[in-house]
């Protein structure tokens, strides 16, 4: 299958992109740093999700999974107004098999920075919209709404010992999810899940169960 990909250049992206390698799948990764997968199957765009002049042209994308986001920085715009742009130029469309949203357990809970919960929050109403709109194709839409996941992008926090223990003082299971965790579950939603869609599956360890925030002070 051809399988599109955003934000691959580190963390859950680069994860979920060698995840379908793996399974032989030819995967196309848009992200606005350089390649970090060096693989005959990997065609990858250097280009940020909101310059959406520049989006390259693709032909029969079967799976598309919106991965690339930020944290207080342009959230709306990245997180949800991109998202948005790239489900309608790539996905809604009769040879799409399944669309996969990374949102957030902030989405749910509404536990972070303002912005960025709001940007989540329209992630999960907009994949039941885009369900919707796809079910004609015998396609799903489904987001996968993780909680902390060990990425580059929360160093800040991991390396910080005492915002650690806070952290895992409200997590249930005591640890966050790997990148290739979370790659197991995009693959599973969209590859093998058929019947599934307009859902908002929430994986973060029992997280939300007590909706307190950590994280560092300005």
């Amino acid at each position: 299958m051809n399988v599109l990909i955003t934000g691959t250049s580190q963390g859950i992206g680069k994860a979920i992109a060698e995840k379908f390698l793996k399974e032989n799948n030819k995967v196309i990764g848009i992200d606005k740093e350089k390649a970090s997968i060096t693989r005959p199957e990997y065609t990858h765009y250097v280009c940020d999700v909101r310059d959406y002049n520049n989006l390259p042209e693709l032909e029969e994308i079967n799976i598309l999974i919106n991965n690339a986001g930020t944290q207080n920085e342009a959230d709306i715009d990245v997180n949800l107004k991109a998202l948005i742009h790239i489900t309608e130029k790539y996905g809604i469309q009769n040879k799409i098999k399944s669309i996969l949203n990374i949102g957030s357990a902030s989405g749910h809970t509404g536990s972070e920075f303002p912005e960025y919960c709001a940007s989540k929050g329209g992630v999960m109403a907009y994949t039941k919209n885009v369900a919707i709109r796809v079910a004609p194709f015998g396609a799903t839409c489904n987001s996968l709404d993780p909680g902390g996941v060990i990425t580059p992008l929360n160093d800040c926090v991991i390396n910080d010992a005492n915002l650690w223990n806070q952290i895992m003082d409200e997590t249930p299971l005591k640890r966050w999810a790997t990148p290739e965790e979370i790659a197991e579950w995009a693959y599973f939603l969209t590859a093998v899940n058929s019947f599934c869609t307009g859902q908002n599956i929430l994986v973060d360890g029992g997280e939300a169960i007590n909706y307190k925030f950590v994280w560092q002070e300005d």
